[in-house]
C-alpha cells in the first residue's frame, strides 16, 4: 500500500522522562514537509550517547523523545523541494548536518555545521514542530533523526544516499561510532606513518581509532582499558600492545612515557572522563605530542590541568564526529567498506531484534559488547 502523504503507525522506543528506561510504543509518524525526508529504518546501532539521553547527561534534550542516531534505512517518501533523494534510495541519517550554507560548511577546515544540536537544538524540526505523536502527545526528535523508530522524518541536510549494495545492518555504524573514531586518527590528528599512538578506551569508538591509526601506518598503537576482555579484539584490529592501568602502581601517563622514552606522538581520549583526558595529554611527547578529545565529557564538567602541559608544544584538540563533512564523506566511507579497505564489521558483537532494545542497553552497561545493532 502506498504510504506517501499519509501518517504511518509504527514501533518506536520512547524515553518519556529522564532516568526511565525506554518504552516500546506505537507512534504516529507524519509525512515529510518541504525539504524533509521520511525514512524506513532497517538497522540502528546503540551508542553511548543514546545512554546519555536516558540519564539526562546529554545537553539540550527535551522529553519525551525518541533517541537513536546511528541508523541506516530506505527512503519511503520525500517532501517538496527534495532533489537529492528519491523513494527507494538506501541512506544513512546524519547526526551532524551539512547544510552547505553556514560559515562552517563553507570552510574547508571544519565539519561543525552551525545547525548542529550544540548550536541550535534539534528537538523539533526546523519549522519548530514534531513529526511524532504517541498517545495523543507530541514526541520530540533527537538530533533531527531519531533512529529508534521504524519510520522517522528528517531534514534533507541530515541524510545521504549510499551504495545500493551496502548491507544496512553493517554500515549503520558509519552514522556515528565508526566514523568518529576512524576520522579522529585520519582527519583530526592526521597520524603520520611510523608514529606512536595511545588509545584510551577500547569500546566501539576507541577500536575505530585503532583502525584509523593502523590505516595511517602508525608503527606502535597502544590500547588502554580497564577491561582486559577488549584486548583480543584491539590486537586483532591493529593494536600492537594493550595496557590495564590497574596493573601499575604509577599513573598510566608515566608508564607510557617510560615505554616510549619521550611520550607518544598521538593520544586519543575515548572514554569521556576528564582525569583520563589529562592523563592522555600528559602521555604525549613533551614538545610535539597531539592529544585528541574524542569522548564526550560529563555534562557541565570543567577541565582543569597544569598549563605547563601545553607550554612546551603539546596540542590538545577536539574531535567532532571524526572531522568528516558528513554528506561528502559518508558515501565515500561506505564505498571504501565495500572495497574491503577496512573491517568495521568486527566491531559488531551483537545483532538483536529491535524488540530487545532493553537487553542491548544491559549489554552496554555490563561492558559485554562493543557495538550492538538492532534490526527492525
Amino acid at each position: 500500500m502506498d504510504t506517501a502523504g499519509k501518517v504511518i503507525k509504527c514501533k518506536a522506543a520512547v524515553a518519556w522522562e529522564v532516568g526511565k528506561p525506554l518504552s516500546i510504543e506505537e507512534v504516529e509518524v507524519a509525512p515529510p514537509k518541504s525539504h524533509e525526508v521520511r525514512v524506513k529504518i532497517i538497522a540502528t546501532g546503540i551508542c553511548g550517547t543514546d545512554d546519555h539521553v536516558l540519564t539526562g547527561s546529554f545537553p539540550k534534550v527535551n522529553y519525551p523523545v525518541i533517541p537513536g542516531h546511528e541508523g541506516a534505512g530506505i527512503v519511503e517518501s520525500v517532501g517538496e523541494g527534495v532533489t537529492c533523494l528519491k523513494p527507494g534510495d538506501k541512506v544513512i541519517p546524519l547526526c551532524l548536518p551539512q547544510c552547505g550554507e553556514c560559515s562552517s560548511c563553507l570552510k574547508s577546515n571544519t565539519n561543525c555545521c552551525l545547525k548542529t544540536h550544540l548550536c541550535e537544538p534539534q528537538n523539533l524540526m526546523p519549522d519548530k514542530t514534531s513529526r511524532f505523536t504517541c498517545k495523543g502527545k507530541q514526541i520530540h526528535h533527537f538530533l533531527w533523526i531519531s533512529t529508534f523508530s521504524e519510520y522517522t522524518v528528517m531534514p534533507d541536510s541530515t541524510v545521504v544516499k549510499i551504495d545500493d549494495a551496502a548491507p544496512l545492518d553493517k554500515v549503520c555504524l558509519f552514522g556515528c561510532g565508526f566514523s568518529t573514531g576512524y576520522g579522529a586518527a585520519l582527519n583530526t590528528a592526521q597520524v603520520m606513518p611510523g608514529s606512536t599512538c595511545a588509545v584510551f578506551g577500547l569500546g566501539g569508538v576507541g577500536l575505530s581509532v585503532v583502525m584509523g591509526c593502523k590505516a595511517a601506518r602508525a608503527s606502535r598503537i597502544i590500547g588502554i582499558d580497564i577491561n582486559k576482555e577488549k584486548f583480543i579484539k584491539a590486537k586483532e584490529l591493529g593494536a600492537t600492545e594493550c595496557l590495564d592501568p590497574q596493573d601499575y602502581k604509577k599513573p598510566i601517563q608515566e608508564v607510557l612515557v617510560e615505554m616510549t622514552g619521550h611520550g607518544v606522538d598521538y593520544a586519543f581520549e575515548v572514554v569521556g572522563c576528564l582525569d583520563t583526558l589529562t592523563a592522555a595529554l600528559a602521555s604525549c611527547h613533551l614538545g610535539c605530542g597531539v592529544c585528541v578529545m574524542v569522548g564526550v565529557p560529563p555534562l557541565g564538567s570543567q577541565l582543569s590541568f597544569d598549563p605547563m602541559l601545553l607550554f612546551t608544544g603539546r596540542t590538545l584538540k577536539g574531535c567532532f564526529i571524526g572531522g568528516w563533512k558528513m554528506k561528502d564523506s559518508i558515501p565515500q566511507l561506505v564505498s571504501s567498506y565495500m572495497a574491503k579497505k577496512f573491517n568495521s564489521d568486527a566491531l559488531i558483537t551483537h545483532t538483536l531484534p529491535f524488540s530487545q532494545i532493553s537487553e542491548g542497553f544491559s549489554l552496554l552497561h555490563a561492558g559485554k559488547s562493543i557495538r550492538i545493532v538492532l534490526v527492525f
